[in-house]
């Protein structure tokens, strides 16, 4: 018979409400199971009777016979007919395992790989994933289209029945290719067809392909400084040696490519809206840094961010489509210009990487889910994609001129905002003596993410400031946001 802290321990595990969901016999037999694994019944250790532990646990015989019957199956007891049920010697040769041990000490005692280890100092990327106020790269949702969505994925189905159902090919579903090759000549000047299209479900997935099959552990590339962290920590997971190129107003600083003592084998660029600055990269600056790519027979990897949310005329071609010699891949995303749930980014690559970066696609997660694809399609053709970005390009200045304003009637003393041609999100510059990482903990604290710039520079030239983002928020939900954070530099000024 179990001693009566065996017992209670097997009670315990029927009662407990977050084991609820199981069987009851479940519960039994993965109590008894577990005071084998800790060692405390060894190895020939007599089991009650089934009879007596229902009347123990006030359960029916029945239940505990099929506990036990699951035991015995697994290995666990062994059972004699006219003896009863023991310990199995099998389960006695398992090491005991005792209480789970928690803190510092388990959750470090894994090794790792050097890629692993550096992906973990790295600290990944950070989503904001809510729409507090000043979250940087998160778009308005409430003014989706949400019922033409709903119909048009309604006429999806309708039309693919349970083929929609099916896995994709792991390049992407033809009609949106088409639909995104079509979109990106006509709107961003691209040189793109379906066939050349890799859907992903994300520009960081695009990033992550682009770093391991275009290059090596070791080999260069060269960074805007600042830079998109989730780019340099991609580059960086895949061991590569990122090395940072300075800015000025009209984006990156090309001529330090040529000028460079050691070559690089690819360049990483925003040049739309480069992240975090705003800036966008000159025309005689993108035909400079094509014909650096062909002469050194070099990758560009084109992070067309922020893309479609421009204030000031029409963007600046891509350099994709100005790039004759097939040297770009052009990474886009549908996160920012619709809803982040969306999870469908793609890449627009020249004809000889389409097989590599597919076959590479397939390692990481085969396929995406075809039926957002066959809507997003529809919805990109029948013209919803486009007037839903003109709606919101219009909704995003103004909230971006209001949020402008109230930096400089509310935060004036302790910030410069740089107001933005384009883009979601606004950089603004620390002015006083407020260390920037105390400013961005307490105003996380108060319910206000913001993105510090500190981090985002690979040298040591850096203005402390953050990214206050505009895109989510109306005129008032800001200027409470923007009173609450005067507060918050107020309590920290010296």
């Amino acid at each position: 018979m179990f001693k009566h802290a065996q017992l209670e321990s097997v009670k315990s595990w029927i009662g407990d409400p977050a084991r609820g969901d199981l069987p009851l016999h479940a519960r039994i037999q993965r109590a008894i199971r577990q005071l084998i694994l800790e060692g405390t019944l060894g190895a020939g250790r007599p089991l009650p009777a089934s009879r007596a532990l229902a009347q123990s646990l006030g359960v029916s015989r029945d239940t505990v016979e099929a506990a036990y019957g699951q035991l015995h199956a697994e290995g666990f007891i062994e059972r004699k007919v006219g003896s009863g049920s023991f310990v199995s010697e099998r389960a006695g040769r398992l090491p005991a395992r005792g209480a789970p041990k928690r803190g510092p000490a388990s959750r470090t005692s894994g090794r790792l790989s050097q890629r692993g280890s550096a992906m973990l100092k790295d600290g990944g990327v950070r989503d904001f994933l809510g729409p507090r106020a000043f979250a940087p790269g998160v778009p308005e949702t409430r003014n989706f289209p949400l019922p033409t969505w709903e119909r048009l994925e309604r006429q999806v189905l309708k039309e693919y029945g349970t083929k929609a159902l099916l896995p994709s090919l792991p390049q992407g579903m033809e009609p949106l290719r088409r639909a995104i090759a079509d979109y990106a000549n006509l709107e961003r000047g691209a040189h793109a067809a379906p066939e050349r299209v890799l859907i992903l479900t994300s520009s960081q997935q695009a990033l992550v392909l682009c770093a391991n099959v275009l290059l090596d552990a070791g080999d260069r590339i060269f960074i805007e400084d600042p830079a998109y962290h989730g780019a340099r920590k991609a580059f960086n997971a895949a061991g590569l040696e990122c090395v940072p190129v300075p800015l000025d107003a009209d984006g990156m600083l090309v001529e330090h490519l040529s000028r460079s003592e050691q070559p690089a084998k690819a360049v990483f660029l925003t040049p739309s809206h480069q992240f975090p600055s705003g800036a966008t990269l000159a025309l005689d600056r993108r035909l400079a840094v094509i014909e650096w790519a062909r002469k050194h027979q070099a990758w560009i990897v084109e992070d067309d961010y922020d893309s479609e949310f421009h204030y000031a005329g029409k963007p600046t071609a891509c350099v994709q489509g100005l790039d004759r010699h097939e040297r770009t891949i052009y990474i886009g995303t549908f996160t920012k210009s619709l809803f982040p749930g969306l999870r469908i980014g793609y890449m627009i690559l020249p004809p000889q990487l389409v097989e590599p970066m597919t076959v590479a696609r397939t390692l990481l997660d085969g396929h995406s889910a075809s039926i957002p694809q066959l809507t997003l399609a529809r919805f990109i053709e029948g013209g919803h994609f486009g007037a839903h970005v003109r709606h919101m390009r219009a909704v995003y200045a103004k909230r971006r001129d209001v949020l402008a304003e109230l930096v400089h009637s509310h935060l004036g003393d302790f910030l410069t905002p740089r107001v933005p041609a384009g883009g979601m999100q606004m950089p603004c510059f620390l002015t006083g003596s407020i260390p920037e990482h105390k400013a961005v903990e307490a105003a996380r604290r108060e319910g206000i993410d913001l993105l510090g710039l500190t981090a985002l520079h690979a040298s040591h030239e850096r203005q402390p400031g953050f990214l206050m983002g505009f895109a989510a928020h109306t005129p008032g939900e800001m200027e409470l946001a923007v009173r609450k954070l005067a507060q918050v530099l107020r309590k920290l000024d010296p």
